[in-house]
């Protein structure tokens, strides 16, 4: 079973295929695709101006699930196995389509054209200054007012021996939210028979443009049963980005040995925690030298064994931990979402880069391909 791409005309011509369009193309409400240890099952999740939305769940048989819909990317669940045997949800999410409609702190988001903030929403490329749309005091964040995390993008899931996982396509248009040129993205998602969650983004362009593509997942490994203050990270990183009072680089990568700052060794999220003005909310410089994908943190949480580690081909990862979370929102399974009720490893290029010229550059041009591999496993020890 193939999902494709049709008009809603054709749609009752179908049939042992099931048909999508980011349209109005029609499905059955529960569709599953399964062969041998992995599945995939999809329903319609809601309708955003007149294009109707799909949940899809990636499943293997190792007790893992992902939940994933085309709108935004987002992802809404992840159950996985603790050391009891028993899955739970391990990120913050809603079970409905309206929750995330009426405004979140981008829960699972798939966030572009550019993650992380921009200082005033402008930038200068090729002597052109350009102005972004401006939603976080004075300054761009996380793609603008209706970044890719707002969009519908055209779906197709499938299914392997060993993996089943989601492409997802989005075609920005030449000014979206002040950036230039169209902008081609692809990601996919893929859940491996490992409990890895893979994520996979390309983009082309054909105007030279800002480009830094992340996922916003808001972890709590506990499932949800109490704040992330016990989760013990560990970050490969010795230096982090500088921030001003508004969160914008000031251009400086500082050495964290030695300061509330330093996880190149496990240490509880809550060990240092008040000594951080805000809280954590930085971008930390990896120990690398190249794109390859290589390790960016690791994540434990003592009581249910739960373990995960980051993966990127990134140059940095944002951790945040759930600073602005104030218990006005309840999620999946009635979890009330306290302030410090989730972290997120943002992976990514340095926020504010395009402004910054001794930061790793995050301008794509015509004939360049964007490239950018995440990488979530998960296990128990």
């Amino acid at each position: 079973m193939k999902f494709r791409f049709v008009s809603p005309a054709f749609i009752s011509l179908i049939v042992a295929v099931v048909v999508f369009s980011c349209g109005s193309g029609k499905q059955n409400n529960n569709q599953t695709k399964s062969k041998g240890k992995m599945k995939v099952e999809s329903k319609v999740f809601g309708n955003v101006d007149g294009k109707e939305v799909y949940l899809f769940t990636l499943q293997n048989n190792k007790g893992m699930s992902v939940s994933i819909t085309n709108y935004g990317g987002i992802i809404t669940a992840v159950y996985t196995p603790g050391k009891n045997g028993k899955s739970e949800d391990v990120v913050l999410g809603f079970d409905n389509l309206q929750s995330y409609l009426d405004g979140h702190p981008y829960f699972g988001a798939l966030v572009g054209r550019y993650g992380n903030r921009i200082a005033k929403g402008k930038f200068v490329l090729d002597g052109h200054e350009y102005t972004l749309a401006v939603n976080n005091g004075e300054n761009h964040l996380h793609g603008g007012l209706v970044g890719f995390d707002k969009k519908v993008w055209e779906a197709e899931p499938f299914q392997k021996d060993n993996e089943a996982g989601l492409k997802l396509h989005y075609l920005s248009k030449d000014m979206e939210e002040g950036y230039p040129g169209n902008l081609d993205v692809h990601v996919t998602y893929t859940l491996s028979d490992m409990n890895e969650l893979k994520i996979e983004y390309s983009a082309t362009t054909d105007k030279p443009t800002p480009v830094n593509l992340t996922s916003h997942s808001y972890f709590n490994l506990t499932g949800g049963e109490e704040n992330v203050m016990n989760h013990e990270v560990e970050i490969n990183a010795n230096r982090y980005v500088v921030v001003n009072e508004s969160l914008i680089p000031t251009g400086e990568l500082r050495a964290s040995s030695g300061t509330p700052m330093d996880f190149s060794k496990m240490q509880s999220i809550g060990s240092r925690y008040s000594q951080v003005d805000g809280g954590y909310d930085h971008c930390y410089v990896l120990n690398k030298d190249s794109n390859e994908l290589s390790l960016a943190a690791k994540v434990v949480e003592p009581q249910s064994g739960r373990t995960m580690e980051v993966w990127t081909t990134e140059p940095g990862v944002q951790f945040y931990t759930g600073n602005f979370l104030d218990g006005t929102l309840t999620g999946m399974n009635g979890v009330v979402y306290k302030k410090n009720y989730g972290f997120c490893f943002e992976a990514q290029h340095f926020p504010d880069s395009p402004n910054q010229p001794d930061f790793p550059s995050s301008i794509l041009k015509p004939g360049e391909t964007y490239k950018q591999t995440t990488l979530y496993k998960f296990s128990v020890q």
